[in-house]
């Protein structure tokens, strides 16, 4: 019986953190041709992965076998170099679905839900993971208008995400 209790608990913590966050629905008409590419870190949630990087990017591309390569990228400022971190994403459900699943660690798999899309050119999109502690705001240019940054803002208050530890993150160097 132990065994089975185990194995269970170990399925369970391997697809605990794929799920969606109480409320929060991925979007639909979702084409992962036209999310491929660069986009830049506008704003996230404070967490320890990504604490002290400037100049953040995020860069989609397909891999052979129909996943997605992630290649997360960051400046740190204090260690004085960029760190990478290089990770796979796949579907959850429908690929017309935003919302995947992305591993930096093996078989250790967490939720990225595309929650909201301009769809007309995925020129930015926001994004959350299983619960409301992450969240980020991509855009595929450093910069955004002070009027995208407060319909984000309003957007995401509304979804109830606490917004006391947004990090607007600096891409001066990469205007």
């Amino acid at each position: 019986m132990k065994p089975l209790i185990l194995l269970i608990t170990l399925l369970l913590l391997l697809t605990g953190c794929t799920g969606l966050p109480k409320g929060i629905e991925p979007v639909t008409g979702f084409e992962q041709e036209r999310f491929l590419g660069t986009w830049y870190e506008i704003a996230r949630l404070d967490h320890r992965f990504e604490r002290g990087l400037s100049q953040v990017t995020a860069e989609y591309s397909l891999n052979d076998d129909g996943s997605i390569r992630v290649l997360n990228r960051g400046y740190n400022e204090a260690k004085g170099e960029w760190q990478e971190a290089e990770g796979r994403a796949v579907f959850v459900g429908d690929s017309d679905v935003g919302h995947l699943k992305v591993s930096f660690f093996g078989p250790f798999y967490s939720s990225y839900v595309v929650f909201d899309l301009d769809k007309d050119n995925y020129s930015r999109a926001y994004i959350t993971g299983h619960n409301r502690d992450y969240l980020w705001l991509l855009s595929r240019t450093p910069n955004i208008s002070d009027r995208a940054m407060d319909q984000f803002k309003a957007r995401v208050e509304s979804d109830g995400f606490e917004l006391d530890e947004i990090i607007v993150v600096d891409q001066s160097r990469n205007d």
